[in-house]
């Protein structure tokens, strides 16, 4: 594996159309955003991540703003001149700034990138290197499809209908309280052997775990994160009380926390968002973590553009991940994207990985410079860095 000294560091923010607007419990935001970060190594090499946020704290507690501030202000910093004999290394450098996860995640990624290309490898097999023998990945990875929640049941049986046409073979479904039960009912209705699960983005307390339980008729895979986004205590309350295994995602942002869920019996299956935990090292560690308990696992996606969908897929492809993970084809997102080539939906519900270096694709300058340029439309008063 090759050394790298990061040379430089450039940030990138982007607004995207996006194809069809994805409404979850917590609304539907008008667009894609994104700090894209190029960094850029003394060998000539480029690597590319993607801090995947929203512009308000829903999902999580960071925003575009507050990550361009920690990014620009504390994790670059640390990170200029810096040689590297590997990006766990840059990991280790990030760790004084507490919190930000998905900050650290952009920039982080953006090193593993770097570093794999330096070292001519797939991003894919450069995380095989940082695991046990016997983690080799696949040429392609097994996906699903996220549909938002609908005006009405015809519609949202319609767009099931329409992505199980296009060949995904698992479909998750948005949920939120009074938009569930008849929901599933329809589902399963109509769609009685497609592998079907729920998110309910925390919409739910445990008052309502009667009502969670009646979901347990539609063999459901899982329902992903029912309780509050940083609940671990009381969704190992409600896992006993339902067949339905839960999934949790909001609430773990590190190995130690997948570890005290799984100890309390909070949950059986993980929804592992690397931008969530702070990047691909702690991605790691949970996915070992998983292959010690043999906990299902699946990596969830934050709408990214190619180069995180990319990063996302290329973690997807190791044996450990053993259900379908979210990371649509480009075409369900954008249209164009801003990297090359596009992601098409393959044989058996998979997306196959990039075969070049690093993440496999091209950013396209001219195409990231309008997502750049639309930002500042959408937000004319938002500081500039």
């Amino acid at each position: 594996m090759k050394p790298v000294t990061i040379q430089d560091m450039r940030l990138h923010v982007i607004a995207m159309p996006l194809v069809e607007l994805l409404k979850t419990s917590f609304g539907a935001e008008p667009y894609k955003s994104a700090i894209i970060v190029e960094a850029v190594g003394s060998d000539g090499h480029t690597g590319w991540g993607e801090t995947a946020l929203k512009t308000k704290p829903s999902y999580g507690s960071e925003t575009i703003l507050t990550a361009l501030h920690i990014t620009r202000d504390f994790l670059i910093p640390k990170l200029l001149g810096a040689t590297l004999d590997s990006p766990i290394q840059a990991a280790e450098m990030l760790k004084p700034v507490r919190g930000n996860h998905h900050a650290r995640a952009g920039v982080e990624a953006a090193i593993w990138d770097l570093m794999a290309k330096a070292s001519d490898m797939r991003l894919a097999d450069y995380f095989a290197h940082h695991l046990p023998p016997g983690n080799d990945p696949s040429d392609a990875a097994t996906v699903g499809v996220s549909i938002g929640i609908q005006d009405s049941l015809d519609q949202q049986i319609a767009l099931i209908q329409k992505r199980v046409d296009e060949g995904y073979g698992r479909i998750k479904l948005k949920i939120s309280p009074g938009w569930d039960l008849e929901l599933a009912r329809a589902a399963r209705r109509h769609f009685p052997d497609i592998m079907l699960m729920l998110d309910a983005n925390s919409a739910y307390s445990l008052a309502d775990a009667d009502r969670l339980r009646q979901l347990d008729q539609f063999d459901l895979l899982m329902i992903e994160q029912p309780l509050a986004y940083d609940d671990i205590y009381e969704h190992s309350r409600l896992q006993p009380q339902l067949k339905t295994p839960i999934c949790l995602d909001e609430s773990i942002y590190s190995a130690h926390d997948w570890r005290i869920a799984l100890e309390l019996g909070a949950g059986e299956i993980l929804n592992l968002k690397p931008t969530r935990v702070g990047g691909f090292t702690e991605s790691i560690k949970i996915y070992e973590l998983c292959q010690e308990r043999g906990t299902p696992l699946w990596i969830g996606g934050m709408l990214e553009t190619g180069i995180g969908r990319a990063a996302n897929l290329s973690f997807a492809a190791l044996p450990g991940v053993n259900l379908p993970s979210d990371i649509s084809a480009t075409d369900r997102y954008f249209a164009p994207d801003i990297t090359e080539p596009p992601f098409v939906l393959g044989a058996e519900s998979s997306l196959k990985l990039p075969q070049g270096p690093g993440i496999g694709l091209e950013v396209q300058r001219d195409r990231l410079a309008a997502a750049e340029a639309r930002w500042r439309e959408y937000n004319p008063f938002a500081p500039l860095f």
